[in-house]
C-alpha cells in the first residue's frame, strides 16, 4: 500500500515513504519500466501522485529516459485532481516534452474556469511555471 499523506491546512505538499521513493530513485533507468507500468495501471490516484513524485525525483537526479514515457504520462493531461496536475507540470517543465505544452495550457484554462475544490494549495503556480519554461 503507497503511504502518503496528502496536504492538508497546515502543510501545501505531499508526504511520501523515502525509503519506497529512494529504492525506485536508485535504480535509475532500470526503475522507468516499473513505473510505466505503474502508470499505466494503476491501482489508484494516491499511486500515481507516487508515481509521478519518483519521476520528479529521477529527473533531480539526472535520470535519462523519462521523456520517453509521454505516452504514460499523457493519459493523465486532463486530470482534475490538482495533485496530479502539479506533479505532470513539474515533469513537463523539466522535460520540455513539445507534445505536453498544449495540455498545460489546458490544464491552466480548466482551473481557471472551475478552480480545484478543497484544495491546500494553487496547481497553477506550477502549471504556469512550466508554461513560462517552455516560452523561454
Amino acid at each position: 500500500m503507497n503511504n502518503i499523506t496528502y496536504p492538508n491546512q497546515y502543510r501545501n505538499y505531499c508526504i511520501f515513504d523515502e525509503q519506497k521513493v529512494l529504492s525506485v530513485v536508485n535504480k535509475r533507468e532500470e526503475g522507468l519500466e516499473d513505473i510505466k507500468n505503474s502508470l499505466e495501471n494503476p491501482k489508484d490516484e494516491t499511486e500515481v501522485i507516487e508515481d509521478l513524485y519518483i519521476l520528479n525525483r529521477m529527473l533531480d537526479e539526472g535520470v535519462n529516459g523519462i521523456d520517453k514515457l509521454y505516452p504514460s504520462l499523457s493519459k493523465y493531461n486532463n486530470t482534475k485532481s490538482p495533485n496530479i496536475q502539479t506533479f505532470l507540470a513539474g515533469i513537463y517543465r523539466k522535460t520540455k516534452i513539445p507534445d505536453a505544452f498544449g495540455p498545460l495550457w489546458s490544464m491552466l484554462i480548466q482551473n481557471s474556469i472551475n478552480p480545484p475544490k478543497d484544495c491546500h494549495f494553487d496547481p497553477n503556480e506550477e502549471i504556469g511555471g512550466a508554461i513560462l519554461d517552455y516560452l523561454a
